[in-house]
């Protein structure tokens, strides 16, 4: 009853907040909605060793932990049999990480280390020296230090174990040092393309003519997908680091699709502003069944041969819940939705359902995904 209290609570706010902001729009900077097209992430790759566990590393059947911890080895001029390597202090992992555009070389970067073998904790162990390559194959930083859970750790005993979050899983913050740059020339650019992070043909014209308003002088600015905005800039003396930080700082009136998101998983409903409803009758009910037992002893007569017998007595109760609402709004909108809900005093849970139903029926007109 209480969660059902604070839902509805919840339903109302979220009402209030969505009217007050179709009354006054949505405007964010540029900046929020989009990037710089030469502007993106690199993703890099390494494979490398953590040593210095605690008997928690991968089993002598990780065949190709022993093979690296011999390589490593050799390469320091010791050379011994890979039979005769044990592995439990050391477990082979995958070293990923992103190398923003700029960073120059000396630039320290984070890394994530995933185990790969059966290893299982890397928790309180040191990654050894381990190169990090991009797709070219060349490489582009080193990965270095101890591996850190963010509070994950795993007991167990002999009968049973406790596990919180991930342990084969870690981070090192600023673990990774960048030997390589991507070489980009930005400040010489004549045209810079605005790459807006979710594709939209409204919202890229309305970047595109607040651009052309508040900087026609210097640039004139060409929407010519839903997901890219063309600069021009007009004046070769022009400095393009200075159109790009004043572009990233204009406000621009957002627009959307009308979507409902659900997550089934933790009964979670987004319903955005946008979502609009026809005229439509809904039935809401359920069926709860109470089933009870309770014990009925049996005894024979005095001084008779008769067992005292113990029976169960079984008694079934159902009780039948139905709701009825119809929804007849003059100007449909997620107002409707959420006062009929509150109405009814619905769950989380038969929210879901309703919305799915109605979707069905043609009642909703939105996109609804589902996670």
């Amino acid at each position: 009853m209480f969660y059902n209290r604070i839902f509805l609570i919840l339903l109302s706010i979220l009402s209030i907040f969505l009217i007050t902001a179709k009354v006054y729009g949505t405007e964010v900077r540029v900046k929020d909605i989009a990037r710089v097209g030469i502007s993106r992430v690199n993703y890099l790759v390494g494979y490398g060793l953590v040593v210095g566990l605690k008997n928690t590393g991968d089993s002598t059947s990780s065949e190709f932990t022993k093979q690296a911890i011999a390589n490593m080895l050799e390469r320091m001029g010791i050379k011994i049999p890979k039979n005769s390597i044990r592995t439990r202090n050391t477990a082979a992992v995958m070293v990923t990480a992103e190398l923003p555009t700029y960073a120059k070389p000396g630039t320290r970067i984070d890394v994530v280390v995933s185990a790969m073998g059966d290893a299982k904790s890397i928790g309180g162990g040191t990654l050894i020296m381990t190169p990090l390559l991009g797709p070219d194959g060349k490489v582009y930083a080193i990965a270095q230090g101890p591996v850190s859970l963010g509070g994950g750790y795993e007991v167990a005993g002999k009968a049973a174990s406790l596990r919180k979050f991930t342990t084969t899983t870690g981070r090192i913050p600023g673990g990774a040092v960048v030997e390589r740059n991507v070489p980009v020339n930005f400040a010489n650019r004549n045209e810079i393309d605005i790459v807006l992070r979710d594709p939209d043909f409204k919202t890229a014209s309305n970047v595109a003519s607040v651009i052309n308003e508040e900087l026609a002088s210097v640039v004139q600015a060409i929407p010519i997908s839903p997901e890219v905005v063309k600069v021009l800039i007009k004046k070769e003396s022009v400095n393009s680091i200075e159109v790009v930080a004043k572009i990233e700082e204009l406000p621009v009136e957002v627009d959307y699709p009308a979507t409902i998101v659900i997550n089934e998983r933790t009964g979670t409903v987004v319903i955005n502003d946008k979502v609009k409803i026809s005229p439509v009758a809904v039935a809401q009910g359920g069926v709860t069944v109470k089933i009870s037992e309770q014990p009925i002893i049996s005894q024979p007569p005095p001084f008779s041969s008769g067992q005292t017998i113990l029976t169960q007595k079984t008694s079934i109760q159902l009780q039948e819940g139905k709701s009825i609402f119809i929804l007849k709004p003059k100007t449909p909108s997620l107002q409707d939705i959420v006062m009929a809900l509150n109405a009814v005093g619905v769950t989380p849970r038969q929210l879901i359902a309703i919305l799915q139903t109605m979707k069905s029926a043609g009642a909703i007109h939105g996109e609804i995904k589902i996670q």
